[in-house]
């Protein structure tokens, strides 16, 4: 059984930006890891921190994918919206194709109320209206009007996905904010959280001395004397 990532940890992820997050990653040899092209959908929401749940689709085939499936209440799509434990972030691999929707408002809302902590996917949502005003961070690559079933069809849950070609494993921790989203590989998660916010007061005593007129030459990278000062502060 998978321990449970610690509060700390996920406290920490929350108060720090992607962008750190992204530099603290890129030091530990991952570059690949910012889900590029998707944009939070609710300016008001944008704050994002949760271990994902993956959802894999394939291209739809018309005879297959007709509007009757949605009859049943156990299909793949449904299915995952319902299975997604409280704190999760549902993760769908739609192949970056946004001719139609990943989700719509409703099923969006199910998750919401189920205490899901996000919705990412690389491809689109319809009822953007609706996502617009929702009490939860929901990150995508557009809207369409179009059902996700003249597209994509849903397959699988909980395997390794890809989502804006960055690999995806169920368990790894989703970041998100106003710059988008970031997969932390959950191994790696405590490490880069406690030097997130290390590097982040760093920053915050560099942009001071910025504000207040410093050359970057000594102060951005900060240098020894910088560094000292910084310390010397507690």
């Amino acid at each position: 059984m998978t321990e449970p990532v610690d509060a700390g940890t996920l406290a920490a992820l929350r108060a720090v930006s992607t962008a750190t997050v992204t530099t603290q990653l890129m030091a530990r040899g991952l570059r690949n890891a910012f889900l590029a092209g998707l944009v939070p959908l609710n300016p008001a929401q944008p704050r994002m921190v949760g271990e994902a749940f993956t959802l894999r689709c394939i291209p739809s085939r018309e005879d297959v994918d007709t509007l009757s499936v949605f009859q049943d209440y156990d299909h793949p799509q449904r299915k995952a919206v319902e299975s997604v434990p409280p704190g999760a972030v549902l993760v769908v691999d739609a192949r970056g194709q946004t001719r139609a929707a990943s989700l719509g408002h409703i099923l969006a809302t199910r998750l919401l109320r189920r205490g899901a902590a996000g919705f990412v996917t690389d491809g689109a949502v319809r009822d953007s209206e609706g996502f617009s005003e929702l009490a939860m961070p929901t990150f995508a690559a557009g809207a369409a009007a179009t059902t996700n079933l003249a597209q994509h069809h849903a397959v699988d849950m909980q395997v390794p996905i890809g989502c804006a070609e960055v690999p995806v494993y169920p368990g790894d921790i989703m970041v998100g904010d106003r710059d988008g989203v970031v997969c932390v590989p959950r191994h790696l998660a405590a490490e880069v959280a406690a030097a997130a916010v290390e590097q982040e007061r760093l920053e915050e005593f560099v942009l001071e001395k910025i504000e207040s007129g410093a050359p970057l030459r000594g102060t951005y990278p900060p240098d020894e004397t910088t560094l000292a000062e910084y310390r010397s502060r507690g």
